[in-house]
């Protein structure tokens, strides 16, 4: 275990950004290709649930891929965004960024990607790829902000509002779409472009390696994701759950251990076992007895985010064994490259159950209520045909 694993290097090529005090030049239709209209589900306002949209792609610029989106995997963030549980949205919003598909054509300077390639897009369309974040591989803290997939404003692109991939298709610039490889089960890939890389980042970033000793806290659809990519590095993997009712389904997935959290015992024998610690929770619930499980030198990594504050941590138990409690957002492009290479090398995709779009509210629901066995993904082959207007 090496803390501080410097990310592959950067995928993208820097483009040269406007001023950001020009105002953005609005889209001109037609001028670098032909817009389409793509078949969506979306919501229209924080309580219409999700209904049949029809958006407005882009014409594919020289830089632009353009993807067929066969399967979109759905996150728990796109329940709080379309329902305004994280502040105002725009509204019509298609949500999804966890996007499987195949190119359908691509613009006249993008020669890594050819029609019919397997292909993905995850929670980033874009970023100011100038900044040391940026230039680091490190998109996602990009210092001017980075660009969504869904529900945030293309500076690049006349400021329009990103639409998700509960659609049948997708525009994006060519340094933001990543290659999925073709051992990998499509639909079962979806979800490693959010729950895949954001489990895989701080592991990675800690070097975890055979001998390693790697704790996981939840077993949701990020937990899930954590034990398989944690075992799949050579680690001993151990589950905390509240539930004794998860612990059959932990040693399916592949941990070595099971814990009890709320057994006092059970927890007083991890004791200083654990290396890095990955914590999926998006609950509040103290932290420190997870802290006197880690050994010296040992970190743990905050995945899940409450929506109301945490117990306090008792800054001792961080400073008697130098111990780290770090956040991880996602990846950057060339880290869910090296993601989803890894995956297929090793077999690792994520368990799901595919639905309709007639589904979808109620996925939401169950998702919601912690029914499902770990992510659903939707089959775009299930939306509505398109209507003659687009909604957004």
């Amino acid at each position: 275990m090496t803390p501080g694993r410097p990310v592959p290097p950067p995928l993208g090529k820097p483009l040269v950004v406007a001023d950001e005090t020009a105002e953005a030049a609005p889209s001109t239709p037609g001028a670098h290709g032909t817009p389409t209209l793509a078949a969506a589900y979306g919501a229209t306002s924080a309580d219409s649930g999700l209904v049949p949209l029809t958006v407005a792609r882009r014409g594919p610029k020289e830089d632009d891929v353009e993807i067929e989106i066969d399967f979109c995997g759905l996150c728990h963030s796109d329940v709080h965004a379309t329902r305004g549980e994280w502040g105002a949205q725009n509204y019509p919003l298609v949500p999804g960024h966890e996007i499987v598909g195949r190119v359908r054509s691509v613009g006249s300077a993008v020669d890594d990607f050819a029609p019919g390639d397997l292909v993905g897009v995850g929670c980033l369309v874009d970023s100011c790829r100038e900044c040391d974040s940026c230039l680091e591989g490190l998109e996602q803290y990009c210092e001017r902000g980075n660009v969504g997939t869904y529900g945030v404003k293309d500076t690049r692109n006349g400021n329009s509002i990103t639409q998700g991939g509960y659609s049948t298709s997708v525009v994006v610039d060519r340094s933001f779409v990543l290659r999925v490889p073709e051992g990998l089960d499509p639909a079962a890939a979806a979800p490693l472009l959010c729950a895949g890389i954001t489990t895989y980042s701080p592991l990675r970033y800690f070097d975890v390696e055979e001998g390693d000793v790697v704790g996981v806290v939840g077993l949701g659809g990020l937990g899930h994701m954590a034990v398989k990519i944690a075992k799949a590095m050579g680690a001993h993997v151990v589950v905390f759950t509240t539930s004794e009712a998860k612990f059959e389904a932990a040693i399916e997935l592949g941990a070595d251990d099971v814990i009890l959290s709320k057994d006092p015992e059970a927890m007083e024998g991890a004791n200083r076992t654990i290396d890095v610690m990955i914590d999926t929770v998006a609950a509040p619930h103290d932290l420190n007895p997870y802290f006197r499980t880690l050994r010296l030198n040992g970190a743990l990594f905050q995945l899940g985010l409450p929506p109301t504050d945490m117990p306090p941590v008792n800054p001792g138990a961080l400073i008697r064994r130098r111990l780290s409690y770090a956040g991880s957002l996602i990846g950057g492009i060339a880290e869910t490259q090296e993601m989803l290479d890894f995956c297929a090398e090793h077999g690792v995709v994520s368990e799901v159950e595919v639905v309709t779009a007639r589904q979808l509210n109620e996925a939401y629901d169950r998702m919601v209520a912690g029914d499902v066995k770990y992510r659903f993904v939707l089959d775009t082959k299930t939306l509505q045909p398109p209507s003659e207007k687009a909604d957004v």
